[in-house]
């Protein structure tokens, strides 16, 4: 696999394969330091100046971690650009809102049956504990939004998939944008009822260990999502 692709090309993108393969091949984790700029130039033979472009490539696609005065580190996975991907596709009309939310049926619906089967029991009362301040804040619109998606970042970390979690953490961008406009659709109250039940009832089907029941309310969640989005407008 080539770490530079969609990175430049020319020296800088020649620059950060070396780097990526050193990351490799060092076994290096996040945290970790890289050597200096002027080890890794001399060691290249380029520039500081093609080196410090490498650097900030790999910073701008969260590889690595840069801070004045400290040499650069690697960096912890990250949703940020594979959010910002999704995102300024979303808003040059490349990918369409019911796109994003058929990916996300797919895979919250796999993450709801991983995590009946895999989550730790704290990690089951914490889930339930989000659904329940869901149910606490139809009042408060903006702290149900909070809620609903620290429901399903915690169900993605249940899954014991971080690239589960990398995705749904990608998707919430999106999802503050749309869920407003799903939220004020839903007119009636047995709609916006119906739709903290749904948490209700994955929460429940994840505490009891039960993959089929929590499949089954996050596929019917996401149903009811599109439905309200469409009655709305939005496609």
């Amino acid at each position: 696999m080539n770490a530079s692709v969609g990175l430049p090309g020319g020296l800088t993108g020649k620059a950060v394969g070396e780097i990526t393969r050193l990351i490799r091949e060092r076994e290096l984790g996040p945290g970790d330091r890289l050597p200096s700029e002027s080890a890794l130039a001399r060691d290249l033979a380029v520039s500081r100046t093609v080196v410090r472009e490498a650097f900030r490539s790999l910073a701008a696609v969260r590889i690595l971690e840069l801070s004045a005065g400290r040499r650069a580190t690697v960096a912890p996975i990250d949703h940020g650009a594979v959010s910002l991907i999704l995102e300024h596709g979303v808003h040059t009309d490349q990918i369409s809102i019911q796109q994003i939310y058929d990916v996300r049926r797919t895979i919250e619906s796999r993450i709801a049956a991983l995590a009946a089967l895999r989550r730790r029991e704290d990690e089951a009362e914490e889930i339930a504990r989000e659904a329940a301040a869901m149910r606490a804040s139809t009042d408060e619109p903006e702290k149900l939004l909070t809620h609903d998606l620290a429901f399903h970042r915690r169900l993605a970390q249940a899954s014991r998939n971080p690239v589960f979690a990398l995705l749904v953490g990608a998707f919430e961008g999106i999802i503050a944008q749309t869920w407003p406009i799903g939220w004020k659709a839903r007119t009636a109250a047995k709609d916006r009822e119906a739709m903290i039940v749904n948490h209700e009832e994955i929460a429940a089907a994840v505490l009891e260990g039960d993959p089929e029941r929590a499949v089954r309310g996050m596929e019917r969640h996401f149903d009811d999502s599109v439905r309200a989005l469409i009655s709305a407008g939005v496609t």
